[in-house]
This record gives structure tokens, sequence and C-alpha cells, in this order.
């Protein structure tokens, strides 16, 4: 174990900032290991965080460093650790928008009810059986490749038609042939990302254009091709792209 706290790496941090968009990365089931910066979950949020940064250029962009690479049963370490950043943050920031993947999709739906937050996009999360329902506050996104079988799909587009049962509209997309990693169809997540923050800091409106936004419990909608075909190694280069020309500072 670590006695490190949680902390945020900043991409972005312009002066007088009120808003921050928040990016958590996965993980694994149970492990109390440094989540080390030069790991794969973490190295493949980079692309997003300048996606975010480009669609909010006044908002703080960050990623969530948590103290351990687990969920780690009922302790819930990143969601534990997700709660701890957001309680923690400065004053002035008056709105945060969370984006996770795998792991770091549970962690931002069990987060999703503080209320700083004013959206929530969850990228092939990881939302098992029994899965507590949280109240998820502003815009609410899930998206799933069709090929994942590290996380189940199935598994998220029940995790929305519950939320859906509730009265909140969920955008719940597919990404036809996509798999966890989400490099085959890169562009397209990014652009959703793009998109997502872009609404979620504004109108809240569809970031989708698709009217996928909805509290029918069974309605799924396609991932839009917004980019041309790539190579599984462009959405590699772009993650190195984005990680080597960053500069980072902490909260």
């Amino acid at each position: 174990m670590t006695d490190a706290e949680p902390w945020i790496d900043l991409l972005a941090a312009p002066e007088g900032a009120t808003e921050l968009v928040l990016l958590a990365h996965g993980g694994v089931v149970d492990s109390f290991k440094n989540p080390h910066s030069w790991r794969a979950p973490l190295l493949r949020m980079w692309p997003f965080a300048t996606a975010a940064r480009s669609a909010a250029p006044d908002a703080a962009v960050g990623l969530m460093r948590y103290r351990y690479r687990g969920w780690n049963g009922t302790a819930a370490s990143p969601a534990a650790d997700l709660r701890t950043v957001l309680d923690g943050l400065p004053s002035r920031i008056r709105r945060v928008v969370l984006i996770g993947h795998s792991m770091g999709g549970r962690a931002v739906v069990a987060a999703g009810n503080h209320p700083l937050v004013s959206g929530v996009l969850a990228l092939a999360p990881w939302l098992p059986p029994g899965e507590p329902l949280v109240q998820l506050r502003g815009l609410v996104v899930f998206a799933h490749g069709t090929r994942d079988r590290i996380t189940s799909p199935a598994q998220t587009a029940a995790y929305a038609r519950r939320l859906r049962r509730t009265g909140i509209p969920v955008a719940m997309l597919t990404v036809d042939g996509d798999k966890h990693a989400m490099l085959h169809r890169a562009a397209d997540w990014n652009t959703l990302v793009h998109r997502f923050t872009k609404a979620a800091l504004t109108t809240h409106a569809d970031p989708t254009d698709c009217d996928a936004l909805t509290t029918d419990p069974d309605r799924t909608d396609p991932l839009p091709v917004w980019n041309g075909p790539a190579s599984f190694t462009s959405g590699i280069a772009s993650i190195a792209k984005a990680r080597f020309s960053a500069r980072l500072k902490t909260w």
C-alpha cells in the first residue's frame, strides 16, 4: 500500500478558471500498487484530455491520479479518491465535467451525484450487476464498443436502462467494431469527448446530434462516424503525440 493522497495532474489551468474537466483512467479489480504515470490505462486518457481542452479552452483540464491501481471491493478506492478530490477543489471551481474509461467509468458514475458535477461521460465503463444506482447530474452519456471483451456492453446498457427508469435522460451509444482500448475508431472517440465537453459546459444539448438523450429504457444509438477510416497504429500515435506535447501542473 501507499500513504499518498489522490491528486490531479493539470494539462490546462487558465488563470481564473471556474470549470474543470476531470478525466479518470482505468485500472484492475484488486491492487494496492502505485498507478504510475506510464501505465497504459492512464496514457490512454491523454488524447481525451487534449480533445477536452480544445472544446473548453477557458476551463481547467486534469487527469485524476488515484492512490492505487485497483477498485478493491467495497473500498471502491478510485471512487473514494475522486470524491476526495472533488471535495477539495479550489472554491472558484463551480462546475466539473467527469469523463472516465473502464474502472474510471465506474468511478465517475459512483461520484456523479456530487453537487459540482454538470456531466458524466462513461467510456466502456465497468458497471457490474448490482452496481448501486446513482442519481447522475447534468448531461449523461455512456458509450461502449461492440467488440469489448474486458467490460460488458450489455451491463452498461442495463445500467443506462435503470437510470432512465428513474427519469434521468441518458445517451447509450454503441461503437461498432471497437474494443476496450478504443483504438480502432480513436478519432470518433476523441470527437465524442470534444462534443460532450462542449455540450456539458454550455446548453446540455445532445452531444451526438442524433437525439440520443432519452428516457426510453431500451433505446441504443450508434456512435456517428464523424471521421474517415484510420488504423490501430494511428490511434497509438495519437496517444504518444498528446503525452509528449503536454506540460503538467498539479493540484
